[in-house]
Parts: structure tokens; C-alpha cells; sequence
């Protein structure tokens, strides 16, 4: 899937995601190709889709190069999804006045952008139980056995705007003191089928060519692991827990925030 934007194609590779997790089980691979601003930049992107052909999903504001990347990949016979020129006529429409056609303008600076780009760094810091010293800083913190999206979910949330730290839960294993000072409207324990686990544990050891048949993708073992979890949330019944057992990770956000949304804080 090649993903054509004039700017930096977050945009675009957002939506194909959205889509893509109505697929499962698909092998797609995205190729992101930003700042497509002239006809040149079409015409040297479509010679790669050429060369090795696949869907092409494009978000350009200027309604001409627009119409030019309808006429190339309509000649070459390509396939291609104009995602947002039908929108931008429809918004004119309804506006009654014309679009700037200027890329980029909604990555301006400015505070809410600067922020953002905070709770990345915040997030990004604090991945997997590293500096549990700054969790009381955090706005929210995910805690949960291994795989179970700790780390998607936290990104995820901290592209929103919220700082978010991640602490893994492991049998055996005490978690942070620094755990149990954070407020515990601040803390969201993460649980998950345990088949539905082992799945994805045996899939993320195939993917790193090692054998999936070790005690981490067990099933006994990774039922003892989800109940020691479940054990320890209902000694905090405080935080909330959730499910992610077959939810996306914007599902999953989106349950957390609407929970949640009331005693978050900013600072």
C-alpha cells in the first residue's frame, strides 16, 4: 500500500490503519511517501508503485496535482483512493468559500502541537517500566502482563496529548513502589483472553525466528501470569481494568478516555 501526501503523510497512514484494522490476518506493507508537492514528485512516485504495483491511498490539497495523480494512475491502470479532495469540494461547498490548498497547515506550531510532541517524549521515556521515579508525573499509567498493548496504547494516547508511562506485570516480579503513590484514578490495569495471548506471544516469537513452544507462550503458563494479574488488580480496586481481548488499540484508547476522561489532569 503506497501512501502519497504533500506533507508528512501522518494524515494519510493514519486512515489506511483505521481501515486496515477492519482486515485481519493480512500481510500489507505501507510505503509512506511525503511531501509529494509537483508533478515531478507524482511522476517519480508512481514509477515505484510501476515497478512493484499496489494500492495507492493520497492526500493532496492542491486539487490540480490532485487531478494530475487521477490522470497518471487512471493511464499506468493503477489503483488509487483520493481520500481527501471529495472532502475538501464538500467543505466548500457547505462553507461557501474556497479551501488555501496549503499543505501542511495543520502540523503549524503552536501550544497544542508542542505539547503533544511533550507527552511523546514523556511516553516514549517511560516505555516498558523505565524511570518509574517520574510515574507520578504521568496522566495516565497502563500496567499489564507482556503483550498485552501496553506499549501501542501508550503511544497512541500520548499522540492525543497525555502523558503515559507503561509498567510491565510479572509474576515473581514486585512491581515499582513508585507504583502505589500514583493516584489510583491515574492507573488503568490491562487484561486480556488467555488464548487470544498466547497467540500473539507465539506470533511475536516467530517473528524473531525463535521457537514458540517455551513456557513465554504457554498456555498454563500464561494463565498463571493472567490470574497472578487479575490477583493484584483486585488488591487496588481503585484503578480500572479493562479488556483489550480482540479491540483495537483506538478502541481500547477510546474506552480508557471515556472512563477516565473526568479525573484526568493536565498540568
Amino acid at each position: 500500500m503506497y501512501l502519497l501526501s504533500d506533507a508528512t503523510g501522518e494524515t494519510v497512514e493514519r486512515v489506511a490503519r483505521a481501515a486496515l484494522t477492519q482486515f485481519r490476518d493480512v500481510d500489507i506493507r505501507l510505503r509512506r511517501m511525503g511531501q509529494i508537492r509537483n508533478r515531478e514528485d507524482v511522476l517519480r512516485a508512481l514509477d515505484e508503485v510501476d515497478r512493484a504495483p499496489g494500492i495507492i491511498f493520497y492526500t493532496l490539497v492542491n486539487t490540480e496535482l490532485a487531478q494530475f495523480v487521477r490522470n497518471e494512475v487512471e493511464a499506468r491502470q493503477l489503483e488509487a483512493v483520493d481520500l481527501i479532495t471529495p472532502l475538501l469540494y464538500k467543505l466548500a461547498e457547505f462553507l461557501e468559500m474556497r479551501p488555501q490548498k496549503l499543505p501542511g497547515l495543520q502540523y503549524e506550531m503552536n501550544s497544542e502541537y508542542y505539547r503533544r510532541m511533550e507527552a511523546v517524549d514523556f511516553t516514549v521515556k517511560q516505555d516498558d517500566g523505565q524511570e518509574p521515579r517520574n510515574l507520578h508525573k504521568a496522566d495516565i499509567v497502563l500496567i499489564g502482563v507482556s503483550r498485552s498493548s501496553k506499549t501501542p496504547l501508550s503511544m497512541y494516547l500520548a499522540h492525543k496529548g497525555y502523558k503515559v508511562a507503561n509498567v510491565p506485570i510479572i509474576q515473581g516480579i514486585d512491581p515499582p513502589t513508585e507504583l502505589e503513590e500514583v493516584e489510583p484514578e491515574r492507573v488503568v490495569g490491562l487484561i486480556i483472553d488467555t488464548q487470544r495471548l498466547v497467540d500473539i506471544r507465539s506470533a511475536r516469537l516467530r517473528n524473531l525466528r525463535q521457537s514458540p513452544r517455551g513456557s513465554y507462550a504457554d498456555y498454563r503458563q500464561v494463565e498463571e501470569e493472567l490470574a497472578y494479574c487479575r490477583r493484584f488488580y483486585r488488591a487496588h480496586p481503585a484503578w480500572l481494568v479493562i479488556d483489550v481481548t480482540n479491540k483495537s488499540v483506538e478502541e481500547s484508547a477510546a474506552e480508557i478516555l471515556s472512563r477516565l476522561h473526568g479525573d484526568i489532569r493536565h498540568d
